[in-house]
Formats: structure tokens, sequence, C-alpha cells
């Protein structure tokens, strides 16, 4: 149909994108540098041509550098790209292709994917028009404390894709939705989404990608939920589809924190396609080189966003809110976000707009905000990134847990500091101990199951020669690669998962388990399945009964964990005895029950937590704990401390022994040996809680 250029016009500038209104859609994009430019409308995802081309008036159509064009008659569900005419002059960072359909900056939905391109033209998923409206059911945000946080971090399709599943909507937001009780079993508080903003899944030229983009770092739009996940073929399925999934997983008392990637796009070098950005602003959208016909790429995938920019942080930022507003999604963590503290030149900052911006927004106050706080080239801010909004990945929590118990030599000391929220890291800066996300495998590594089976990465499939993937992991497996029929390697592997899977939730700071570590999914040795998406990355519901007692025992610790202040503390420990009980609030001991040497090149420790007094307030309910570590790969005799005669105290946790023993219900376990001494396995953690 033929859309006749309105004989009025409404002023409306803003906001950008495709904004419904009575009678019709305003169509709002910018571009400082183009001559030119048109909306193309579709009727139908699979078409090769538009049904429509309009022209923006530059006298009555462009406000400053912003072009808007009000169509009457067109409504949701409306198709469209963009199309810009402009120079072509790399040597200004100027890349206009006058034939380049574009994605909308600000598309709230992509259909379709990317068709056989002809004459050199890449046709692009199209936009939709989509509506915000959705029965929310009076639906909002949970907001938990980031110290009461228990977070799992997951994937959607992997989560529900593997046939064992049993789901009516594999690999889906409705697929999660199935599997919620599974979720509440595991007593998180918070999934953590990797990204479900639009990223392409087959190469641009329509065909099958032998290497998909299965994880999702590689994004196309950043105000659309990721089409591939939708269990609806509709255009625009996905937007109400995902809404659904929050909706439910609040009901379940689960926040939902979404993985953002605002540091690069799927546009590449000056090799990649125009799509999108370089087609309506290339400089301003991406930093360049000084030489502007190439990219900065502090990525590590070609280009790189020029987060503080003001165009691109208003970008960045309408983004978040919409996230927020629209979606009721709980918080973000910012993937590569060291890129976001550099300058429009590449230079780290110490005050970056960007970050005061998502720091201070009064609509995102009571979100999460959590950075992965380095880059690709070198920038590394664990520790010192943002102000006191910000958590930060622990990147050191994972290194030095991983030296611990693989028995690393003068592993104790940083051990003790992160065991204890990391104080090295964030107290000088005023930041608390749940600034800290401890976690010790993610989805950029091994998984928890692979860290104590493989000594070397087996990356074959990804089709890089094994070159791919992180060669530093802090590793071991124990005597033989791989699965293993042995049965004393069977064993010790296991009590190596249970150490850290405990370690991680009687850490001071906020603990975050990768999917299906709780059970032990494998990856068979592959630390970089970006491309994998097959059985290698999907959840096998079949481990729940495989791995049942270690589920269990996850469940278990992941519980006590919430119902115990000592391990949620909103302030560093200090050492220092209370005047109440004659108790620190943690002290250290050695083996023989003596104050540690910390000097000493030994590894074996106890740990004596009490529950936190704030000044002026009455004791808060809760137990101590006294806890044994033995990293050494032989046995050890320990002595309980003296001081921990005091009380009476009973065994929680020993992951030296066989399900259920494991684990006992709070206050049923056996009773502290009258002996004063105990034995513990090589790598084994004993855990008792007090009585009183």
């Amino acid at each position: 149909m033929r859309h006749e250029h309105p004989d009025f016009q409404l002023t409306h500038s803003l906001p950008y994108g495709a904004i419904v209104r009575d009678r019709g859609v305003q169509f709002v994009v910018f571009s400082r540098s183009a001559t030119e430019m048109r909306l193309l409308l579709y009727d139908d995802p699979e078409e090769t041509e538009p049904a429509d081309v309009l022209h923006f008036d530059r006298e009555s159509d462009r406000w400053g550098d912003i072009w808007s064009m009000f169509v009457p008659g067109v409504g949701v569900g409306q198709l469209y790209h963009f199309q810009a005419s402009g120079p072509y002059d790399p040597s200004r960072g100027l890349r206009f292709d006058p034939r380049a359909r574009l994605i909308d900056p600000f598309a709230k939905a992509l259909t379709g994917t990317f068709q056989p391109a002809t004459d050199g033209i890449i046709r692009p998923p199209k936009c939709v028009v989509v509506s915000d409206f959705f029965d929310w059911e009076g639906d909002r945000h949970l907001r938990y404390d980031l110290c009461e946080s228990v977070i799992y971090e997951m994937h959607v399709r992997g989560f529900t894709r593997h046939a064992s599943s049993q789901v009516a909507h594999p690999g889906t937001y409705l697929g999660v939705i199935e599997k919620i009780p599974y979720l509440k079993s595991l007593g998180v508080t918070a999934v953590e989404l990797m990204p479900v903003h639009e990223f392409p899944t087959n190469l641009f030229d329509g065909r099958p990608n032998p290497r998909p983009n299965y994880w999702g770092y590689d994004p196309l739009a950043f105000f659309a939920p990721h089409s591939g996940y939708a269990a609806s073929a509709t255009p625009g399925a996905q937007v109400t589809e995902f809404k659904q999934m929050v909706r439910a997983l609040h009901q379940a008392g689960i926040e939902v924190i979404l993985d953002v990637v605002f540091n690069h796009t799927c546009e590449g070098n000056h090799l990649g396609p125009t799509l999108s950005f370089k087609g309506l602003e290339n400089p301003v959208y991406y930093m360049l080189e000084h030489d502007p016909q190439y990219y900065r790429n502090y990525s590590g995938c070609g280009n790189t966003i020029n987060g503080n920019h003001p165009i691109v942080r208003e970008l960045i930022f309408h983004c978040l809110r919409h996230w927020v507003h629209n979606y009721h999604v709980d918080g973000f963590r910012f993937d590569l976000a060291s890129i976001l503290s550099r300058d429009r030149s590449g230079n780290l900052v110490a005050n970056p707009p960007l970050i005061e911006v998502i720091s201070e927004d009064p609509l995102l106050s009571d979100t999460k905000i959590i950075a992965e706080a380095w880059d690709a080239a070198g920038a590394y801010q664990v520790g010192s990134f943002g102000t006191e909004r910000w958590a930060e990945w622990n990147g050191r929590f994972r290194d030095d847990v991983r030296r611990y118990w693989r028995g690393d030599t003068g592993s104790r000391g940083p051990f003790a500091t992160r065991l204890s929220g990391s104080a090295d890291l964030y107290q000088a800066g005023g930041r608390p101990p749940h600034a800290s996300i401890n976690f010790v495998t993610s989805h950029d590594g091994y998984t928890l199951n692979d860290l104590v089976s493989y000594r070397e990465k087996h990356n074959w499939a990804n089709g890089e020669e094994n070159r791919d993937g992180e060669n530093h992991n802090l590793n071991d497996n124990y005597g033989q690669e791989g699965p293993s029929n042995n049965p004393q390697i069977e064993a010790l592997r296991l009590r190596q998962v249970k150490n850290m899977l405990a370690t991680m939730l009687v850490s001071q700071g906020v603990p975050m388990l990768l999917m299906g570590d709780e059970v032990r999914r494998t990856q068979s040795g592959n630390n970089n399945a970006y491309c994998q998406d097959n059985e290698t990355s999907w959840f096998d519901w079949q481990l729940l009964e495989s791995n049942a007692g270690l589920l269990r025992f996850y469940q278990g610790l992941v519980q006590f964990r919430r119902n115990q202040p000592a391990l949620r503390r909103a302030h560093f420990l200090t050492g220092q005895v209370d005047p109440q009980t004659g108790l620190a609030d943690v002290l250290w001991f050695s083996p023989m029950g003596t104050p540690v040497n910390w000097d000493k090149h030994e590894l074996a420790l106890v740990s004596l937590l009490t529950p936190p007094v704030e000044p002026g307030e009455p004791r808060v309910p809760g137990r101590s704990l006294m806890m044994f570590f033995n990293p050494d790969s032989r046995p050890r005799t320990f002595v309980v401390p003296a001081i921990a005669n005091t009380k009476r105290w009973r065994l929680l946790a020993d992951t030296g022994a066989e399900s259920p023993r494991d684990l006992f219900p709070v206050g049923e376990g056996p009773a502290l040996a009258g002996s004063g001494v105990l034995d513990l396995v090589d790598r084994g953690l004993l855990i008792y809680v007090s009585l009183d």
C-alpha cells in the first residue's frame, strides 16, 4: 500500500524510534551527516523489497540532527527499515551507503532473519512497531537488598533446549516459566540472563552460520528482546513472551538481571557490514582510530561503542530505562564494563560521564548494577570501578579460591581475604562486602565439573584449532583427563566441587552460580563454548537424578546462607572483640588451634565467625560458624581452638562424606567431638554451627 506524505505535521522529535500515536506512528532517527533519509515499509517479514518508500523532507521533517516523520494509517505490527544517503568517505569516518537497509537503533523488536544478499545489498531482519502495553497484574520490582541475593547465571535457550527438559516450549522464554519450580527449589533470588537483546543467528548473507553465536555477545538491536527465544513466530511476540517470563519469575520471588553488551556491535571492523549505526553516523557511534577508516578495538570483537559520546550515552541511558520501565527487569550486568570508563579517544578516565549517569539516574536507583570490570585491551578495574552503587564480578575471588583448593603455595592469605568479602578491594573506597559478586565459574570458561576434570582445554569443536579460550585456568584433572571410572579420582573431584560451592556460599559478598554447576553439567573440557548451540552447552535435566546428592547439598547450603546474618554482613569483618560475647566477629586459627601465622607457608585454616551486632542495636538472631579448611593433598588433624569451647557445636557440612551425611539440618548433625581433635580428609571442608 502506498502511504502518502501527510498534509499535516506533528512536531514530535523525541523520543527516538517508532512511537505509536493516535492514527499513526512517529518515526524518529538521529543522523548528523545524512543528506537524505528514507523510511522503508514492509507488509511481510519475508519480503525482499519494501512495499513502500517514504522520503523525509529536509525542511519539514528535520529538527536539528533529528529526522522525524509522522505516518498516518500505520500501527502496531508495521515492519520497517531506515535508509540514509550521505558521504562515503572512510578517511573522515563516514560510511553512508544509500542502498543499505538500516535497523533502527531504537527498534523495540526485530522479525525475520538475514536474507540472501543481492548486488551487495544486505537485507537484515526488519524492525517491528510494537506497543508497550502489557497487563502486568500489579507486578513491581522485588527490590531485594543486594546483600540478600543469590544469583544464578543462565542462558535462556540452553536452560530448556535439551530434550530431557520435557517442556512444551523448549529453548524459549516460555520454557523458562515451566522450569520456575526448579529455580525456586534452588533458593536463588535472581537469574542473570546471558544476552537477550537481539543478535544475529545466521550469516549476513542469509546462510546458516557453521559457528552460531550461541552466547549472544554480538548485539544487533539493544532495545529488542531476541526473537529466537520466542515460542511464537508472530512479529513482536518476543516482547509479550519476555514480559510473561519476568512477571512469572517475580511471582515466584525471583529477580531478573540482564547481561548487557554496550561495548561493541555485530557490525564489526572496517570490513564488516553496514547494518545500523555505521550507516547513520559512524564517527559518533564508534571509537575510531587516528586514521578514521579504522576502528579502535577494546572489545576484541572488531569495534568499540563510543559510550561516552553524548549521543551514545543518551542511547544507552534510554535503553536501560526501557528495560527497567517496560520490562520490569531488576538490574544489569555490564559486559566488559571498563570500556564504559574510556573517553572518546579510548583513554580510561577517573569519573566517566556514562558511569555517573547510570549511578545517579533516579529510575535506576533501586536496580542492581554489576560491572565486569575489565576489557579486552588490558584494563582491569576490579576493586575500583565506579561508585558505591556498583558491584563487580570479582575475578580475584574466582582465581584465589581456585588456587587455594588446588593447593597452590601461598594461597591461604588471599583465600581468607576473599572469604571475608575482599576488604582489600572495596573497603577503602567506602563500598560494602556485597560489592563483590563471588563466583568460581561463569559462562566464560570451564564449568565447575570441568574445572576439576580437565588440565587442558578441549575447544577443537569451535573450529579454531584449539587456539581460542583462556589458557590460564587454575584447573586440574586430579590424575586423569576427562571422565574417569576411578572411584578415588571421582570422589576427589566431587569433594572439590562441593568445596568450591560451599566456599561461595559461606563467603561475605554475593554468590553467583553458573547454570548446571549444581548438578555437574559438563562441556567436555570446552572452556569457550560461545558457538556450541548443542548438547555441549544445553542443560541436561537427567543430571538432576544422577547428581541428586550434590543438588541436595547445594540447595541446603543456599537455604542455610539465607537464614544466617553472619554470612550476609553489611560491613566488613574487623576481628575486634564483641564486649557482649567476648568473641570477635571473625577469628583465624592454624590447624593446631593457635592464632594463624600468615607468613608461614601452610594452607590449612580454621575460621570462627559470629553473628553481627550493629552499634546500639539488639543482637541479630543467627548462629556462629566454625569452619575447617584442608586443601592439602593429604589428610590432616585439626585441634579445635580453645575459645570455641564456650559454645556447643553441631556438624552442618562435611564435603568428604557421602550424601546424605555431607549436609545436616541445622542443629541435627553430630556433636563436635569432646576430644577437641578432628580428622579431615585430603581436600576436605567441615562446617560446624553453634547451638547457642
